[in-house]
């Protein structure tokens, strides 16, 4: 039925509901920050505080032109109240996805009406690739959150103008500029832009309050111009990606997201035109069919009557996924940013079913969608054999799963959220497995960590800690996670280490360091692997063995 009324107890249902899913996404908090991004982003914001330097950024002691500076000066205020732990890391990037999901909740309460608003705030909670990014913080998090609020006080500029809403909406889209770079202003203008085109409101696109915006807009960046002229534009002397006199300023407005698009900046990718569309089918899980669904009943709709409903979501979306199809770079965690959008798009396709043949279609589709995600855990779980499974952990998988089970039986709500709801409870199930087991584990195969820890605790006369050249997802967890200084111990065995010293280094090492005259003990020895590049040779524990390498930190003489 079409727009049911709920009673307070289905709504008290579905904000009990809204409430685990946000529990949900704080489910890794604690879990070690993974390397190489996650933990260079990390490590450049706890140099920052070290160094009191809030203007130029630096990894390793080099100076780092890649992105700008907003997210590294909320985790450095982060770092500076709570200090350098994992969770001070992460918790800025969830809270601004939050934000997202409030503002998700206002846009498409204003769109449409508050049960699409809810189950729209549920279903960007509950994708699949919301939920891993809150676990593997980078800027996507700020920029989920940005965007989706930029675009909706822009909205609002359109629909009741007051100067309030496209002030906000001016700060929201610097952020996200200071964030990743002026291509966040594709999505957000295409929201804005694309629906007073397709709508063909001319008046309302050439209003001189975009030009107001533009000024503000630049205004509002200009501590990000500062910085980069500061570090950068100054020192031509400076050598950047093998050269001299880069200029940070041009890399921000143009190497740094044209030069990627068009492969021709000083960094280099090579993409595929269909890397996005099959990401997007697992990425959106478990709701990317009925996704696809809704895109489609979208635009057929609109097809013949465009001025009958929003293109906000569509256009925003849209747009953004063909410039990301179109780039030399792509990872999965770039389509986040358009989750708001589509997870919008998605609910008032469920909302609006009202043929019971498409009902029972999209109710056996999701069965199948649950069934085999269950599946995979199950599967997962007998390979990877995980050493954390808590009995906390059992019981409250065992109760989701009860609930899967029986609560239609149970439960009083028909129609499109009883099928919904069961996939709310499927995506709880998955994601808490791998919150509170399969990441855990996992992150043991993190040697760098682990060996920063293990120092932390045994290292009661504060012998320096060096390591030798590593890996950034191994070295860069290391340095983060280290209470002290950490040097480099180069290829040649020369350091500035006086006296004894603690050395992490692989162990196949060993050899030549003893050829060169040191006289060492092995303190303690890890396994390591790069958690961020996934096999299944990794993940079957009977197979594991041969892809480990051997890690070790000893104390030199």
């Amino acid at each position: 039925m079409i727009g049911e009324t709920l009673n307070s107890n289905q709504n008290k249902l579905l904000y009990v509901l809204l409430a685990v899913a946000v529990l949900v996404n704080f489910s890794g908090l604690l879990v070690p920050i993974a390397g190489p991004d996650a933990a260079i982003y990390a490590t450049i914001s706890k140099t920052m505080v070290q160094r009191n330097d809030y203007v130029q950024l630096f990894y390793h002691g080099a100076d780092w032109l890649d992105k700008p500076h907003f997210p590294f000066w909320i985790t450095a205020l982060f770092f500076k109240v709570f200090g350098f732990t994992t969770w001070a890391y992460k918790l800025p990037g969830i809270l601004f996805l939050m934000m997202g999901a409030l503002y998700t909740w206002l846009f498409a309460m204003t769109l449409y009406n508050k049960q699409i608003a809810t189950w729209s705030v549920l279903i960007l909670l509950t994708a699949e690739h919301i939920v891993l990014s809150n676990n593997d913080v980078r800027a996507e998090a700020y920029l989920t959150g940005l965007i989706i609020a930029a675009v909706y006080h822009f909205y609002r500029t359109c629909t009741s103008y007051t100067f309030l809403h496209l002030l906000l909406g001016c700060i929201f889209t610097s952020c996200a500029i200071m964030t990743k770079g002026i291509f966040a202003l594709v999505p957000i203008g295409g929201a804005i832009a694309g629906h007073l085109i397709i709508t063909r409101q001319w008046k309302a696109l050439f209003n001189r309050r975009w030009l107001v915006a533009a000024i503000l807009i630049l205004i509002f960046i200009l501590p990000e111009l500062w910085c980069l002229y500061r570090q950068f534009d100054m020192h031509p002397e400076k050598i950047i990606f093998g050269q001299k006199a880069v200029s940070g300023i041009r890399f921000f407005f143009w190497d740094s997201q044209f030069g990627r698009f068009f492969n021709t900046g000083p960094i280099k990718g090579s993409g595929d035109p269909f890397f996005f569309l099959h990401t997007v089918l697992w990425a959106f899980l478990p709701w990317s069919l009925i996704m696809i669904a809704g895109l489609y009943r979208f635009i057929r709709k609109g097809w013949k009557n465009p001025g009958a409903q929003e293109w906000y979501c569509l256009s925003g979306a849209l747009l953004t996924f063909i410039l990301f199809s179109a780039s030399g770079f792509q990872l999965p965690h770039y389509l986040n940013i358009i989750f708001p959008f589509l997870a919008i798009i998605t609910a008032q396709c469920l909302y609006y079913v009202s043929i019971k043949k498409t009902m029972m279609t999209i109710e056996l589709v999701q069965t199948v969608v649950i069934g085999l995600l269950l599946s995979a855990i199950l599967l997962l779980n007998h390979f990877f054999q995980p050493e954390i499974f808590s009995l906390y952990t059992a019981a409250t998988l065992t109760i989701l799963l009860i609930l899967l089970i029986f609560y239609h039986q149970t439960i009083g709500i028909y129609g499109y959220q009883k099928l919904a709801i069961r996939s709310v409870l499927a995506s709880f199930i998955i994601n808490l497995y791998l919150g509170l087991s399969f990441y855990p584990s996992l992150m043991k195969y993190q040697a760098g960590s682990e060996a920063a820890f293990w120092i932390n605790n045994h290292n009661p006369r504060n012998l320096p800690v060096a390591v030798t050249e590593l890996n950034d997802d191994d070295e860069t967890p290391f340095a983060f996670y280290s209470r002290l200084p950490v040097t480099l111990v180069k290829g040649n065995g020369k350091n500035t280490q006086s006296g004894p010293f603690l050395l992490y280094l692989r162990k196949n090492e060993l050899g030549g360091f003893t050829k060169r005259g040191y006289r060492f003990d092995i303190l303690s020895t890890f396994r390591r692997y790069p958690v961020t590049r996934l096999t299944f040779s990794f993940l079957d524990k009977n197979t594991r063995t041969e892809k480990l390498t051997e890690m070790v930190v000893i104390k030199v003489k």
